[in-house]
């Protein structure tokens, strides 16, 4: 448990580490007019912010978040994140910022007021959905598609269709589409989604339609379908084009908020924003595609974990961000995060490709409760910043995760979060008693078995991302972030059977420094059916250079030179007549020669995730993709561990631990640790975003990159 569920109105100061590049020297005064890097990251409590200079040394820093105003508490966060690096705000050279502003926008439905045009029949496609129920047998559910984008009266049905190879059979009726913006004008509609059918092959008609609105109504934001997803299936289409209408007055009011705040900073940086694929664009283009920044915030924290696990040679391991109310788990192969191409948004379905993150509310402050049967059942409810678990001391009288873990001696009640918040110990040991008396148990019995449930629906997590996708996840590592992750990480990795944990660091602030690791990038789909044994290559080669030429674009927008670009190619494919497909690499141009190779290699994909391969069925590609790359210069992190000193330096006196029955535990601080220091469990490493837990039998390392590494002895 961390800083991520403190109180929000108090501020708990900063942490500072050093860091090293490539070229840096040591032990030399910043100079004047440096360049300065920064990250920022917005969470529900605190904006976590890292400043990196060209010598290396990286300054970190919490300030509570401004839910009102977010822009408030970035402008607090650059100003103490620059005052510790002695940097002024001319010197910032890039500006890279992980925001919850669309999700928030959808969650809240505070985003535009929207219209969608459609093709005439088809207004109720956006209502109807796939007529998928999450609750078969629940007679009052509410609805599971997202019609509050555009209720009935705000969806218009306009003359015009087109065949599915993209020719005109009803020519675009532009008459009603100027009497139909003309009236949605008057209702005050702030956005339009415009969505044909088969535009994702012929785009005439929507770009018409919205060369009439701008003649019309200028000041409406439009979003076409054929540019936001020019892919096949409607109701998704129409979906993720609606968000897309819905969220961008709201994204490019913020992102241009965010420039005015940083140019009355003084800083002239353009300033790059995350996207839910995990990499980084400019604000312009980001405003231009505001559906990509759904998952902007826990994107960052993979990519930081990754830059992590890099330092320590690890490449395949799942990451586990665990804060005060949400768990958020994602794996990552051969040093790259696992990708969707869709995700969701609470129940609807968002098609824009992703960081596969799984998020359940599982987190320090998650309620223990007793459900129906009498059985614990902990989380999702959680207890928040106020009042917080009991043991804050803040009227709080739930017992929590956190409580539980005070009652088997894992945090220290003195030195929780480096001494910022004494913890209520008997506050914690009543709220978990109140638990074990309704439950027949002992205190101490209550607070293993709140602890067990937790793991347990944690280990569950991290199966529905390991196995589902045909990983088996004792071959990976456990990477644990946030601040409750460390607490837990031994225990789940004996669960599943998993053969190491590594510890950052700064686990606390790490989806802020995974900011400053990530790559410029592109991502470009399209539609192009055809049976592999009997395709038009040349028409699929000329769709690859159409979606090269779009992201070379993109790049060229961004200031990045063509041969500075790095392009992959993907294809979606499927057994003819299955309706889901899987993503197969290839390369560009598709030769004859190699269409076998790509089959066999769909094959293989298929017997992965499925269990089974049908090598005598006929195969089909079905959508194209390009995703274009540029690369950054990635920080090579100088560990703040001390190269030499001796364990015992490090060791600050010793407490009851619970680990099956209470014994004697060392305790350590974090940062006195010497590389190389080996640590025999029990053991427990205290910092102060974070405490490590190491059980008997378990062995604790500081590798040579300063991350802490527990393994089964």
């Amino acid at each position: 448990m961390g800083l991520s569920s403190l109180d929000a109105g108090r501020d708990y100061g900063a942490i500072t580490l050093a860091v090293k590049v490539p070229g840096a020297r040591d032990n030399v005064m910043r100079p004047e007019g440096e360049h300065v890097q920064i990250g920022v990251d917005i969470g529900g409590t605190f904006t976590d912010i890292v400043a990196l200079d060209g010598e290396g040394r990286l300054a970190l820093a919490k300030v509570p978040s401004t839910p009102k105003d977010l822009l408030d508490g970035i402008g607090a966060a650059v100003g103490k994140v620059l005052a510790l690096a002695g940097a002024p705000p001319g010197d910032v050279e890039r500006f890279i910022h992980g925001t919850t502003v669309a999700t928030n926008a959808v969650l809240e439905q505070k985003g535009a007021v929207t219209a969608v045009l459609t093709t005439e029949g088809f207004e109720d496609v956006l209502e109807m959905g796939r007529q998928k129920r999450s609750r078969m047998y629940d007679l009052e559910m509410d609805p599971e598609t997202p019609s509050f984008l555009a209720p009935g009266r705000r969806r218009v049905g306009i003359r015009e269709r087109l065949d599915a190879r993209g020719a005109v059979l009803v020519p675009l009726d532009e008459g009603q589409v100027r009497a139909a913006v003309q009236t949605l004008r008057a209702q005050g509609v702030q956005a339009i989604a415009v969505c044909y059918l088969f535009s994702f092959v012929n785009p005439a008609h929507e770009r018409r339609t919205r060369e009439l609105c701008a003649e019309i109504a200028p000041e409406i934001s439009v979003s076409l379908s054929s540019e936001v997803d020019p892919t096949f299936r409607e109701y998704e289409r129409l979906c993720v084009t609606a968000f897309d209408a819905y969220l961008g007055p709201v994204v490019k009011r913020y992102l241009a908020g965010l420039a005015d705040t940083l140019r009355g900073l003084g800083i002239r940086a353009v300033p790059l924003i995350m996207r839910s694929r995990g990499g980084i664009v400019s604000a312009a283009l980001a405003a231009r595609q505001p559906v990509t920044l759904f998952l902007s915030g826990p994107a960052g924290g993979v990519i930081g974990a990754g830059c992590a696990a890099e330092r320590s040679g690890v490449r395949d391991f799942v990451s586990l961000d665990m804060g005060g109310t949400s768990n958020d788990v994602a794996v990552v192969r051969s040093g790259a995060p696992l990708l969707a191409s869709e995700g969701s948004i609470g129940p609807y379905p968002v098609r824009t490709p992703m960081v596969d993150v799984n998020t359940i509310g599982a987190g320090g402050g998650s309620i223990a409760w007793i459900d129906a049967a009498g059985g614990l059942r902990v989380g999702p409810r959680s207890a928040g910043a106020e009042p917080g678990p009991a043991c804050y001391g803040r009227g709080g009288d739930a017992a929590t995760v956190t409580d539980a873990s005070v009652v088997l001696g894992y945090l220290n009640p003195e030195r929780f979060a480096g001494g910022a918040l004494t913890l209520d110990v008997g506050a914690a040991e009543r709220a978990v008693g109140a638990i074990g008396r309704r439950l027949g148990v002992d205190t101490i019995t209550a607070a293993a078995g709140i602890h067990r449930v937790i793991n347990a629906r944690m280990a569950d997590q991290i199966r529905l991302v390991t196995i589902k996708r045909g990983y088996d996840p004792r071959q990976f590592s456990l990477v644990v972030l946030g601040g409750a992750g460390p607490v837990h990480g031994a225990a789940l990795a004996a669960e599943m059977g998993m053969a190491e944990v590594l510890v950052p660091e700064a686990p606390g602030v790490l989806a802020a420094f995974g900011l400053l690791a990530a790559a410029i990038e592109h991502h470009h789909a399209r539609t192009l059916q055809a049976r592999t044994d009997v395709a038009d290559l040349a028409a699929v080669n000329r769709c690859l250079a159409e979606l090269d030429a779009a992201g070379r674009a993109r790049m060229h927008e961004e200031g990045v030179a063509a041969a500075d670009v790095h392009v992959a190619y993907t294809a979606d494919m499927r057994y003819v007549g299955q309706a889901y497909e899987l993503e197969v690499p290839i390369a560009a141009p598709v030769a004859a020669e190699r269409v076998p190779d790509i089959v066999a290699a769909l094959h293989a994909v298929h017997e992965r995730v499925y269990g089974y391969a049908r090598t005598q069925q006929t195969v089909e590609f079905v959508n194209f993709r390009a995703v274009h790359t540029y690369r950054l210069p990635r920080p090579v992190v100088r560990p703040s561990a001390q190269a030499h000193g001796r364990l015992d330096d490090a060791r600050v006196g010793e407490r009851r631990a619970y680990f099956d029955g209470f014994v004697s535990a060392a305790i350590y601080e974090r940062a006195r640790l010497p590389l190389g220091a080996r640590l025999a469990g029990p053991a427990i490493v205290e910092q102060m975003d974070t405490t490590t837990v190491i059980p008997p039998g378990v062995t604790a390392v500081v590798d040579d990159a300063g991350n802490l590494r527990l393994r089964r002895a």
